[in-house]
């Protein structure tokens, strides 16, 4: 595993390297035609399956919308009303992405991992040949054509290990199925818990990625996407920038995540490059929109729902956040976060440092 001693990361080749892009998409007549994401795709092992579904069903808003197989996969469709959808997955057959697993924490769990981040689009195929043009690379020759959809992703990214895909599909008709695809009999029952009720739409997702490919991370995305970048949040004590890219400031973000300078050593580099080090680049966390977050924490607390920290901010700062402890099923951490009033920032770097550090006990 190469990294790039000695490297540090800057704002200004970043900030230049984004707006080409902007006027790039302009001109191959790309902005617009994708939209706000759709849903996601998280993987599982077989025997982590049912209990990733009802791990969300407890700690979220979603409920059961689906749940079918076919030939290569058994996928449950969880949503909640205003958001992504999200798609819980288990492969039959051998993994894409089954090669990025090989890091010390995650190996034990080779196909676990939130694999893609998938797109309104309102011509895939159009989309489809202008990237191609563009030398990207797909899952599938062409988009897959479902009973009321089709799709198609990327292949896994070198920088992020993440597939984008872009789908296109009816508002008031959406299935994710195949023509050969048939119902999955699993039930399962939705807990009563009515703090749940105070946790409502996915609102960003945290991919943390190696230092040296943060610049090659971001740009990458919004080559596939209709998003910009908005700002960086440098915590220098801790070797980490949080980069939020967006689309609008009321849809959902995407948040990346890496050290200021590469990985050097378990001891020196930090919390974020030690995650990536110990679990390769992937999705760290979902952040769920969230009101009440006190009693949502005290709620998922009487559950025995761990966590990384406490509540941290104020209504007075602006927002309050937490994080969960990773998943054994899905690896992934749970945010809940609460925007208060008026607030119309999107983090605060108090809020940003204390979670950071947080996660240096993964």
């Amino acid at each position: 595993m190469s990294h790039a001693v000695g490297f540090r990361n800057s704002d200004a080749n970043l900030l230049d390297e984004a707006a080409r892009l902007i006027d790039e998409r302009h001109h191959l007549g790309l902005e617009g035609l994708i939209g706000d994401l759709e849903c996601i795709v998280i993987n599982t092992e077989p025997g982590h399956h049912r209990h990733a579904v009802e791990e969300l069903l407890a700690s979220t808003s979603l409920v059961v919308a689906d749940a079918f197989e076919d030939t290569d996969s058994q996928t449950v469709v969880l949503q909640t009303e205003g958001s992504a959808d999200v798609l819980v997955t288990s492969r039959k057959i051998l993994s894409p992405f089954a090669q990025l697993g090989s890091y010390p924490k995650s190996q034990h769990l080779p196909a676990t991992r939130l694999e893609a981040f998938v797109f309104a689009c309102s011509d895939v195929a159009g989309v489809t040949e202008i990237q191609r043009s563009r030398d990207i690379h797909f899952l599938s020759d062409s988009p897959v054509r479902g009973t009321h959809a089709q799709w198609i992703q990327t292949v896994p990214s070198a920088h992020t290990g993440l597939s984008i895909g872009w789908i296109e599909q009816p508002k008031d008709d959406c299935s994710y199925r195949l023509p050969h695809s048939h119902d999955l009999n699993w039930h399962f029952d939705k807990p009563s818990l009515p703090f749940l009720s105070n946790v409502g739409r996915l609102d960003h997702a945290a991919t943390r990625v190696r230092a040296e490919k943060r610049d090659a991370a971001i740009l990458e995305f919004m080559m596939l996407t209709n998003y910009t970048f908005d700002f960086a949040i440098y915590v220098k004590s801790l070797n980490s920038i949080t980069n939020v890219a967006r689309l609008s400031a009321d849809q959902f973000a995407m948040v990346f995540t890496s050290g200021i300078s590469a990985f050097v050593d378990e001891a020196t580099s930090g919390p974020t490059e030690l995650f990536t080090h110990n679990y390769g680049p992937r999705t760290h966390h979902l952040a769920w929109d969230t009101q009440s977050i006190d009693d949502v924490f005290a709620g998922l607390v009487e559950q025995d729902q761990d966590f990384l920290l406490g509540l941290v901010g104020s209504p007075e700062e602006g927002l309050k956040q937490t994080f969960t402890a990773m998943s054994p099923h899905t690896l992934l951490v749970n945010e809940y976060i609460h925007r208060f009033g008026d607030f119309d920032g999107f983090f605060t770097k108090s809020n940003v440092t204390l979670l950071t550090e947080a996660t240096g006990n993964q």
